[in-house]
């Protein structure tokens, strides 16, 4: 199968390099530069976005979300499938400004470079076996059955990295507070991270929690000041906010 990726940014390109030794790639997009230097990287056919046809395509659209309407007024035919990572943007919309015999939604994110990424999808029920496939190329599916959901979802599937960057930053920070080097405070920080997730893959995190957490004990200390700061409130605010946003 040949998979035609509009829109060539951080996530178009994340997406590309995770699905490059599976696929037939080619690329469509507005920089004629940058098109250049892709086809020097994937040796794959590019081409410029104004009066493209997607007819009988397969396509990946990975434009910015206030990108749309504009992008889809240049495009002409009508593609068979529309796979979709716009966050916030509906069906309705995708099948209002570009034309498709069907069409899915997917949240991915930027970990779809390193084959790990998390991605959510709803739309069309008989494209789902191919969505899955597909995507499965760049990291772990899930479908559901909503459009509100993968809209919930956005802000772990999507955000979830940037999120985390934050963890592991404020994580590096304490570290080089109390005294320790900044390369050694990285290099512990990734490595937890590396360890957590087989192990949050396999246990319930009250349990990971339970193991750890002794009478007393720095864990303990720890947590009690986390849970004194809000933190486990403000990052379930922070999925409802995130939701908020894709329903403008």
């Amino acid at each position: 199968m040949t998979l035609t990726i509009i829109g060539t940014g951080s996530m178009g390109m994340a997406i590309a390099h995770g699905l490059k030794e599976r696929y037939t790639l080619e690329f469509v997009a507005r920089d004629l530069s940058k098109l250049e230097t892709i086809k020097n990287e994937y040796q794959a056919n590019i081409y410029p976005l104004e009066n493209f046809d997607i007819t009988n395509k397969n396509i990946i659209l990975a434009v910015k979300p206030y990108a749309l309407e504009s992008v889809g007024k240049q495009l002409k035919g009508r593609a068979n499938t529309l796979y979709s990572v716009l966050a916030g943007s509906s069906l309705d919309a995708l099948n209002t400004h570009i034309a498709t015999q069907s069409s899915v939604r997917i949240m991915p994110n930027v970990s779809a470079k390193f084959k790990a990424s998390t991605s959510v999808m709803t739309g069309d029920e008989h494209k789902r076996a191919e969505a899955e496939e597909i995507f499965s190329a760049i990291g772990d599916t899930f479908w559901v059955g909503s459009e509100k959901e993968i809209d919930i979802a956005t802000a772990i599937a999507g955000s979830g990295p940037a999120l985390l960057t934050l963890v592991a930053e404020a994580m590096m920070d304490g570290l080089v507070k109390e005294g320790m080097k900044r390369p050694d405070a990285t290099g512990i920080t990734n490595s937890l991270f590396k360890g957590f997730a087989p192990l949050i893959a396999s246990n319930h995190p009250a349990l990971i929690k339970d193991s750890v957490m002794s009478p007393g004990g720095t864990t303990a200390a720890a947590y009690a000041m986390l849970e004194e700061g809000a933190v486990r409130s403000s990052f379930i605010k922070a999925v409802g906010e995130a939701f908020k946003v894709t329903q403008k």
